[in-house]
């Protein structure tokens, strides 16, 4: 919402060759209480003004020596990047207000003025560019917060990935129909598995050598949807040597309460189940 006071706090140049057209909408903004108008009578000065003031609104003429006031907007194209030229046309001359609209002008006035007319179209102006202002802010700031927040889910996926490596081989999930959708650890390498296969893939690629019976309980939990906790199954891998392995899991569901897979830790125990199972000397 734009307040009369911004309205009337905003930053206004008047640019005219002639000094009493300055003078006039000098005294008419002054007494209709804006605070912050600049004028000069040198159009060759108005892009480096603009460049240092960045003014909220422009009163060019159109008509002046040396530079014209079209030429004065083909310079100032090249400091308003976004594309937005906060300028207000002053003519004497009904067939230049559309060419000025074409060049870039937002709207015009006409000589010789009407105090009212220039009074409603410099308020009406001025508040649809603060308003363009106001949103682009707003746009810098959700893009920030976006920022901000894509860098601590980050760093919080960074974070939980460390602590799963503390307390465990691997981190999993899979979708609902089973596929692997994330794996973090070292379980491919531990199961013989290219490291560049497909995560979906994976299920069919370990599929052989494990215990069948291990495996089914496993899956029926899994089905069933229900959590397992330090469940241990093994296989035999190509090389004829057992392994075993301990996974704890939990189904995850959305919103609306669809079950949309599972995700979990794992650990390699093979040489605890090996020293578990080796025969000691009596």
């Amino acid at each position: 919402m734009i307040r009369d006071a911004d309205i009337l706090n905003a930053s206004i140049l008047i640019v005219d060759d002639q000094k009493a057209n300055v003078q006039l909408l000098e005294q008419m903004l002054d007494e209709a209480g804006y605070r912050r108008v600049t004028s000069t009578t040198d159009p060759q000065s108005v892009c480096a003004l603009n460049r240092d003031h960045q003014y909220d609104l422009i009163l060019l003429d159109l008509k002046m020596p040396g530079m014209d006031g079209f030429q004065v907007m083909e310079g100032l194209k090249e400091i308003e990047t976004d594309g937005y030229l906060p300028i207000l046309v002053i003519t004497a001359e009904p067939g230049h207000k559309l060419r000025a609209l074409a060049a870039g002008a937002r709207d015009f006035i006409a000589k010789p003025f009407d105090l009212v007319e220039v009074q409603t179209r410099i308020h009406n102006m001025l508040e649809v560019r603060l308003l363009y202002k106001q949103l682009e802010q707003y746009n810098q700031k959700l893009e920030q917060a976006v920022q901000q927040r894509t860098a601590e889910l980050r760093e919080s996926e960074a974070r939980f990935r460390r602590l799963t490596e503390l307390a465990s081989d691997w981190y999993w999930e899979q979708d609902e129909g089973g596929h692997f959708t994330k794996v973090y650890g070292p379980v491919l390498e531990m199961l013989g598995i290219p490291a560049d296969s497909l995560l979906g893939e994976i299920k069919d690629a370990q599929a052989a050598g494990w215990n069948k019976a291990e495996r089914a309980v496993l899956e029926a939990n899994m089905a069933a949807r229900r959590p397992f906790l330090d469940f241990v199954y093994s296989r035999t891998d190509a090389d004829g040597a057992h392994q075993y392995f301990q996974v704890s899991g939990e189904p995850m569901f959305d919103a609306s309460g669809r079950f949309t897979g599972y995700r979990g830790v794992g650990r390699d125990i093979s040489s605890i189940m090996r020293d578990k199972n080796r025969p000691h000397a009596a």
